[in-house]
């Protein structure tokens, strides 16, 4: 299951996420291995996180620190919780709409981090349960895979006090929309070796 999760989010590396209006091409993505994941919100099973174990392709939306939403593509399969947190992209239509959401910041920071791509899409709890290969148009998203989208480095998970250092999160190379890394404050040290 871990080895999905983590194909899946590199799978999504260069794909096309629109919302309302705007489009992202993603630079940034965190893999979250649902049950068998300690940093994942379906680690344990809660009503917040009971979309996570349905259908794969649905939007996973949840509030951060009480103020920014947070966009994630449900990979499934099905009871089995994996997720992967969008973290950052590069708008590829929409620029104005993206930048009257997001205000007086550089394009290339338009969408860089998980709450400001999402209002840069202006993705909301509205959009929780989402199909994102529904044909019809409405609503968010998903563009088609990516044949080669350029070279995908992988690194820590950012902010997670859980599984630190687990090498989840995945960008593209030399792309300037990818956010900085935070080590969560509560995480444990790194050990160096001699």
């Amino acid at each position: 299951m871990t080895e999905d999760v983590e194909t899946e989010a590199r799978g999504l590396l260069g794909r096309t996420l629109t919302g309302h209006g705007v489009a992202v091409r993603i630079t940034e993505v965190e893999a979250y291995g649902g049950s068998a994941d300690p940093a994942s919100h379906a680690f344990t099973r809660t009503p917040r996180s009971e979309i996570m174990y349905g259908p794969a392709w649905r939007l996973y939306v949840y509030r951060s620190y009480g103020i920014h939403f947070c966009a994630n593509v449900v990979t499934g399969p099905t009871e089995q919780g994996a997720a992967v947190l969008v973290r950052a992209g590069e708008v590829v239509e929409g620029v104005d709409l993206a930048r009257a959401r997001r205000g007086p910041v550089p394009d290339h920071r338009l969408a860089s981090g998980p709450g400001n791509l999402a209002q840069a899409l202006g993705i909301t709890l509205d959009d929780l349960g989402t199909e994102l290969l529904a044909e019809d148009g409405e609503g968010v998203r998903l563009g088609p895979a990516v044949a080669d989208p350029g070279e995908i480095v992988a690194g820590p998970r950012v902010g997670v006090s859980k599984a630190a250092d687990v090498a989840w999160r995945f960008w593209l190379a030399g792309e300037p929309s990818v956010s900085a890394y935070r080590r969560s404050p509560r995480a444990p040290a790194i050990r160096l070796v001699d």
